[in-house]
């Protein structure tokens, strides 16, 4: 009974992870520009893995999506693959898991549940994997911009927002564990360090 309830919390858990990390992709502020010593913001620029938008001070929003995948930076083409692969993996991986629970009709002998089991696990993880890899590339890019002297792309570095932080936290479910803790850079520092 205790090895049925724990094969349903994690199948759960498992399941909860992958809709979290499927509901990364479609998110809007992946970066945000950072409005640091400006009084008056008029506009604020934001990025995520399909578009570049920027807003006015009226909230008018106009966005640009990437025109070609092959125009890319090589990041952004990566963190797209690494985020389409993850949830991919996941969604096989709860299919692997429905059929190897012991509670299921499906799936034939014990003995096979047990081998279907053990290889949901492991899509399991490698989708955790994936997913978390992504969103550190992301976010390694976004804090070597931010912390570089020389970037002229724009006068103002693209900064962390909440939907970045909620990423790193919905990648540790498929997984099961291990947050890479990538979207908290060191307090000690600050963008005027290296100036």
């Amino acid at each position: 009974m205790a090895s049925t309830a724990s094969e349903i919390i994690a199948f759960m858990v498992s399941i909860s992870g992958w809709v979290l990390v499927s509901s990364t992709l479609p998110t809007d502020y992946w970066k945000v520009s950072t409005i640091d010593g400006t009084v008056i913001t008029t506009a604020t620029y934001w990025a995520n893995l399909w578009k570049t938008c920027v807003t006015d001070s009226t909230g008018v929003s106009n966005c640009k999506d990437f025109p070609s995948m092959l125009a890319l930076d090589g990041y952004i083409q990566a963190c797209r693959g690494l985020m389409i692969a993850a949830v991919s993996l996941g969604f096989f991986g709860s299919i692997f898991a429905l059929f190897g629970m012991k509670c299921t009709k499906v799936g034939g002998s014990d003995k096979a549940k047990a081998k279907i089991a053990c290889l949901a696990g492991i899509v399991f993880i490698l989708s955790g994997l994936c997913s978390m890899t992504g969103c550190s590339l992301y976010a390694n890019k976004i804090t070597t911009e931010f912390f570089d002297p020389l970037y002229v792309e724009q006068k103002m570095g693209y900064a962390y927002n909440g939907a970045t932080s909620v990423m790193s936290s919905r990648t540790k479910y498929p997984g099961a564990g291990g947050d890479l803790k990538t979207t908290n850079p060191s307090k000690q520092f600050d963008k005027n360090a290296y100036v």
